[in-house]
């Protein structure tokens, strides 16, 4: 509960099995304005919010004749076709009771680990955030072919989460957290409310998927809770079936809390720092150098020479003016476009290179002083 309170950056994940109705194959419009509304008033307090929502698929499949149990790859990208307008359309409607504006970005996982996909996806989150939207964010199923299976999307928002650096994230579910066993075959069954590490006897705990709509089960949380710890960011499961579920875990709610690794931060600025090689390096000046010691971004104002050749996402060497390295970081700019703006002022950048691209040429979230 602490940990939503206080996270500044929040992704929630919902299932298919609660945003659409069985019954009628249609979304539970009641649910989705509850779940809207707890977003809005998570916003109202300070933090911003990212939903991954599943469901596109269930949504067309009656509309399209699809009822069988199992259906053709051809057949699933058919009805996320169909239905993603659907899915859409449900929660732009629920947000737009609180003068919300909503975002469709369809990802696949293989968008988090290309890194210039994973640049462009993370630069239109954040800017939409800024924006003051809320994004929610759909596996492409349209496209996809072996992750195109339901559950993934538990896989996809702790991804998410691990790109926007979030503090927290929520998988809303048919269960109040993790169990020793399935409570529902076991009686002695445990509920475990918080959850320090994600070890082998954790992972152990996952059961089969369930049947009906959702088909991710526990272990694809495990596996999400494994993602989002490693990368620092706290993970709740928590039941996710009545009204105004987010609004009942700030009230105190049974949940299991996964802990952040302490490590999880500095995870990914080892990787930059020694585990990709620099393919190109810029030269700055003494007061960029300064900035830099200081936490900032590299600014193209303080280049002042780029070599080598690299393209947008590439690790790159960061040279003070007497040749030594300070900092690896991944470059928001290929080598030509980082050239041509170097020393220029980030409001210049689109007048030089005909596009608004980042102000920074190294985020410093991408950048590590060595």
């Amino acid at each position: 509960m602490s940990d939503l309170r206080t996270a500044r950056r929040i992704v929630v994940k919902v299932g298919s099995a609660l945003v659409v109705d069985p019954a009628t194959a249609a979304p539970r419009e009641a649910w989705l304005a509850s779940v809207a509304a707890d977003l809005a008033a998570l916003r109202a307090g300070g933090a911003e919010v990212i939903l991954v929502s599943s469901g596109a698929i269930a949504l067309a499949r009656r509309a399209l004749g699809l009822t069988q149990p199992r259906l053709r790859l051809e057949e699933k990208q058919a009805a996320a076709a169909v239905g993603q307008i659907r899915l859409a359309g449900a929660w732009q409607s629920a947000f737009a009771a609180h003068d919300i504006a909503a975002a469709q970005l369809l990802l696949t996982l293989q968008d988090s680990e290309d890194r210039r996909r994973y640049l462009n996806a993370r630069a239109t989150l954040t800017t939409l955030l800024t924006l003051g939207c809320v994004p929610v964010i759909n596996e492409n199923d349209t496209v996809a072919t072996a992750e195109i299976r339901f559950g993934d999307n538990d896989r996809l928002a702790a991804r998410v989460a691990e790109m926007v650096q979030a503090d927290a994230l929520v998988l809303l579910s048919d269960i109040d957290g993790l169990y020793t066993a399935d409570p529902r075959r076991d009686p002695q069954a445990r509920h475990l409310p918080v959850i320090e590490r994600v070890t082998d006897e954790i992972m152990a705990m996952g059961g089969e998927p369930p049947p009906g709509y959702s088909s991710g089960g526990m272990r694809t949380k495990l596996i999400a809770a494994q993602i989002a710890t490693g990368a620092g960011c706290a993970m709740a499961i928590a039941l996710g079936t009545a009204e105004h579920p987010l609004q009942r875990l700030l009230d105190g709610a049974r949940c299991t809390w996964f802990l952040p690794a302490p490590e999880g931060r500095s995870a990914r600025k080892r990787w930059i720092a020694g585990s990709l090689a620099p393919q190109g390096s810029v030269t700055v000046d003494a007061g960029a150098v300064r900035a830099l010691r200081n936490g900032s971004s590299l600014l193209p104002a303080g280049i002042r020479s780029v070599a080598g050749q690299f393209e947008r996402g590439d690790a790159v060497a960061v040279r003070d003016e007497a040749g030594h390295v300070i900092a690896h970081g991944l470059s928001a700019y290929d080598a030509a476009a980082t050239g041509r703006i170097a020393g220029r002022q980030s409001d210049e950048i689109e007048a030089i290179l005909g596009l608004r691209g980042r102000d920074e040429v190294i985020h410093r979230d991408d950048l590590v002083l060595l």
